[in-house]
């Protein structure tokens, strides 16, 4: 039986993609590569953003950097390259970074830039759960393998 593919955010991975220029690498990569094939991105470097870069966060349909600048089109552009490469590769599932403006799912920052959060989701999360099955955030590893039995049940 061949793996599944599990669209993952490339930080998870840890590839020095964040904002601050650091990586969030979870404890059980070995775990997940043994279930699935890994398909890595990063949507805000897809989008053409730099790192390091400013922090940005959600405000509505909007992403602003601290400083105000708009950086909307940079991650809608990486949004869309994202799915993109989940429906080329065929992720029904995809797990990504928590809170973040691109990636967060359930949760985000909200725009103020005081660690505030309300309930959200990315400009990558809101397009992938057009398209895809599943996406969780690693929050709790113990939910994500509930949701990789599901995941990896439904491609069967």
């Amino acid at each position: 039986m061949s793996k599944p593919n599990l669209l993952i955010s490339e930080c998870l991975c840890g590839v020095c993609c964040r904002y601050d220029g650091n990586h969030n690498k979870i404890d059980c990569l070995e775990e997940l590569k043994s279930l699935y094939n890994l398909i890595p991105v990063c949507p805000e470097v897809l989008g053409g953003l730099l790192t390091p870069r400013p922090p940005a966060e959600r405000i509505g349909d909007l992403v602003q950097t601290r400083n105000g600048i708009d950086v909307t089109e940079q991650f809608k552009g990486g949004a869309e390259l994202a799915l993109a490469i989940a429906i080329d590769k065929n992720c029904l599932c995809a797990l990504l970074k928590a809170k973040s403006p691109s990636c967060g799912y359930g949760e985000i920052y909200d725009g103020t830039f005081t660690r505030t959060l309300v309930n959200g989701v990315g400009v990558t999360s809101e397009l992938l759960l057009q398209h895809i099955k599943s996406i969780s955030t690693i929050t709790k590893v113990s939910c994500f393998i509930v949701t990789t039995v599901w995941c990896m049940h439904e491609t069967n």
